[in-house]
């Protein structure tokens, strides 16, 4: 075959879809070394076939000519090409003196969530934050899951110990703040999640969904309890009272593994039906009726998303998703919530007590917010940033993150990162609202170039499974690998510009060997490092890295098991892992730790609150979205994937607002001037506006989003909005202002 015919020879490669949490296996069409088409996989062992619009545009995600092809370095002012080693050498050159001169804690670092989508996002930000040892660490978990890690922590001792709803086995669910029709699973990797949802009705399960708007899985559902935004905490606290009060309860196999049993009981008296129903708009009757459904249930689960954690009560409403799971037998069962073990998982350790889970070991410098995970609020990376002061965040580096549109204030944000850093690096594909702040951009190169497991997302799969992609086409010239645009990050920061890359992953693996063979629990127990260094196979070394988790994980599988079976090895289904989950300090389920205990008197104060008799906004998802880059596409910008504020017919006659009109919305942040869709799937008293729009800032170089910017939710907050213990950002269920625009 002629060079020419290689150049435009057709053929396919599997690939991963990293474009959302339901991990779907593509087969990738290729022309030559272009991805011109994606569809799904039907041999894959996790999604069998199973795609939405966001993977079938994979292709024009690859070949979106707004992506970045090189470097950029800030010269006079003005982003400009550079070299890879110009702009390396600059990170080193501005990097090092400010740590040296003001310490680890004055360089910010921001990770964005496309980070747990990539394979590089997965190995090397840990690497570099164990470096540099910060703790001026803010992510994309503090606008979205903060309250389910932080909830996890305190009842199991792990924040990653999350059990997901077993779907495929389930006689009840209970879904809240979730539309896994057009977002599918979120913490609960499911693909094809709407499929498995009609499969629990086809085989008379029972489908409860509490969402103040009657989205499409709400309209799929059995019940669909149109609540009043915000009040999720409360409506599950008197869920717990019913099952109390009315004898329900059964832990069954659960009451030797738990603790505090009688104090939740106790901690929840005050939540009647009856005292709650105003405050959730929910009747009595139809709260008791959920609860003994759920207690009649032969398996059952409570699940909540994205809409149950970023409301006021978040943590809260969180851990009483599982304390409804333990209190009804339903927690590490099948049929009900159970905890995945993924194949890079380490190797499980014998049951007993652990060190537990502490929150608040340190606070941010201005606002004194607590600490969770290792984490401070995305809410105040501005004020970190822009307040003088000993400690002052001076530098920052951003991953694969867009805060200007992903947290409150983004104005306050823009003006902070362009005034008042000294530095800063920006990895990312796009010149975006976010990086166009960067003093130098360290662009990724597209996704068919990059390897892919999802490390992640596998910990929280609803059967157990573990498939890897290598590219799907070569890297193009003059684009470096992602893997090695981190690792040359990690040694310009650290002090070790010029080192090989390689030096990174060696030394990951050297440190995970020493560890290994130390600890009695690990199949590598009693090894010697430089054998089992030397055994280890793979093309570099993030395959390296895999092969070497995935021998010291639970399934005796190596990186060659994986390459041999490209459409992925299924590992079965879920399966009870308690005790052995359990690392609290009492080795048991600690059903109402301190934090939560000390939390609950501001639910109870909820009680005697009247409701704002103005509107309250939530948030919403689009099948054709994930994240804000996503608004480049094409064929995802457009048809329901709009930037409207959808108003209750009968809140738009009271206001004077028309479908198609404009209409000023306004809270504590500011205001914004938005199009208006009346329509009755969002209830009375609420209004929706969908998050990551705004695309209106110059100098971001997104052309397609640009077109159609829409208005960033997020600045009608101004950052005061947190829930107190996950340091989460309120964005559901705050009041706005709205009037119509002549």
């Amino acid at each position: 075959m002629s060079g020419h015919d290689e150049a435009t020879a057709s053929r396919t490669a599997l690939r991963v879809c990293p474009l959302c949490e339901a991990t779907c296996g593509l087969t990738l069409t290729i022309e030559g070394t272009k991805v011109t088409g994606a569809r799904g996989d039907r041999d894959d062992v996790f999604s069998h076939g199973f795609i939405c619009p966001k993977g079938a545009s994979f292709a024009e995600v690859d070949s979106d000519p707004d992506r970045l092809t090189g470097p950029l370095v800030r010269k006079n002012g003005t982003l400009q090409e550079a070299t890879w080693s110009e702009a390396f050498d600059l990170v080193a050159a501005r990097m090092r003196p400010l740590i040296e001169e003001y310490g680890p804690h004055s360089v910010g670092v921001v990770l964005g969530n496309p980070n747990v989508h990539t394979m590089a996002g997965a190995l090397y930000p840990p690497v570099l934050l164990s470096l540099l040892r910060t703790r001026s660490l803010f992510t994309a978990s503090t606008v979205d899951q903060m309250p389910k890690h932080v909830s996890s922590g305190l009842l199991f001792g792990d924040p990653l110990a999350i059990p997901v709803p077993d779907l495929d086995r389930t006689d009840h669910l209970l879904l809240l703040g979730a539309n896994p029709l057009d977002s599918n699973g979120s913490l609960c990797t499911a693909p094809d999640f709407p499929g498995k949802l009609k499969a629990l009705r086809r085989r008379g399960g029972t489908l409860v969904v509490v969402d103040p708007r009657r989205t499409r899985t709400a309209k799929l559902a059995d019940r669909h309890v149109p609540i009043r935004p915000g009040t999720d905490a409360l409506l599950l606290a008197a869920l717990a009272r019913v099952l109390f009060e009315e004898k329900l309860t059964d832990p069954g196999v659960l009451a030797e593994q738990v603790e505090g049993l009688a104090e939740v009981r106790e901690a929840v008296r005050d939540f009647t039906p009856e005292a709650v129903a105003a405050a959730c708009d929910v009747p009595a009757d139809e709260i008791r009726l959920l609860a003994r459904g759920l207690a009649a249930a032969p398996t059952a689960a409570v699940y909540g998303r994205v809409g149950s954690s970023t409301v006021e009560f978040g943590t809260l409403t969180n851990w009483l998703v599982d304390v409804l799971n333990i209190i009804t037998g339903n927690l590490d069962r099948p049929g009900g919530a159970l905890f995945p073990l993924s194949a890079t998982a380490p190797s499980p350790r014998s049951a007993g007590p652990g060190k537990g889970f502490a929150l608040g070991r340190w606070k941010s410098r201005v606002g004194g917010h607590p600490e969770a995970k290792g984490e401070l609020p995305l809410a105040a990376l501005a004020e970190e940033i822009d307040t003088p002061g000993e400690g002052r965040v001076r530098a920052l580096i951003a991953i694969a993150a867009n805060p200007v549109l992903s947290a409150p204030d983004g104005l306050r944000l823009d003006r902070a990162l362009s005034e008042h850093l000294d530095f800063m690096v920006s990895v990312d594909p796009y010149l975006n609202e976010t990086s166009l702040h960067a003093d130098v951009v360290l662009p990724p190169p597209p996704p068919s170039q990059s390897a892919h497991f999802d490390f992640a997302f596998n910990a929280f799969a609803v059967r157990n499974q573990a498939r890897y992609s290598p590219p799907a086409v070569p890297l193009e010239d003059g684009r470096m690998d992602e893997s090695e645009i981190h690792a040359r990050l990690i040694l310009a920061v650290s002090g070790m510009h010029g080192a090989d890359p390689s030096a990174v992953d060696d030394l990951v693996i050297e440190r995970a060997l020493t560890k290994a063979v130390a600890e009695p629990h690990s199949p590598l127990h009693g090894g010697d490092p430089e054998h089992l260094a030397a055994a280890l196979t793979g093309r570099g070394g993030p395959e390296r890295r895999l092969d070497l988790m995935l021998r010291l994980g639970p399934y005796d599988l190596v990186l060659e098991d994986l390459l041999a079976n490209p459409h992925g090895v299924d590992l079965g289904p879920l399966k009870p892992r308690l005790p052995q989950v359990l690392k609290t300090r009492s080795g048991k389920a600690e059903l109402l730790p301190g934090p939560i205990a000390a939390d609950l008197p501001r639910l109870r104060r909820a009680l005697d609150e009247r409701p704002a008799a103005g509107l309250v906004l939530v948030g919403r998802r689009h099948l054709r979205s994930n994240n804000s880059w996503l608004h480049n596409i094409p064929s995802l910008n457009g048809g329901s994937n709009r930037c409207t504020l959808q108003v209750h017919p009968d809140d738009a006659a009271r206001l004077g607002l028309t479908d198609g009109g404009g209409a000023r919305i306004s809270a504590e942040g500011g205001e914004l001037e938005v199009p208006v869709e009346v329509t009755d799937a969002v209830r009375a008293g609420v209004v929706s506006l969908p998050h990551g729009w705004g695309h209106d800032r110059a100098g971001a170089r997104m052309a397609v989003a640009a077109a159609t910017p829409g208005v960033n939710v997020n600045q009608l907050l101004d950052g005061s909005r947190l829930d107190p213990l996950s340091g989460t950002a309120v964005l559901n269920g705050f009041p706005v202002n709205v009037t119509p625009i002549s």
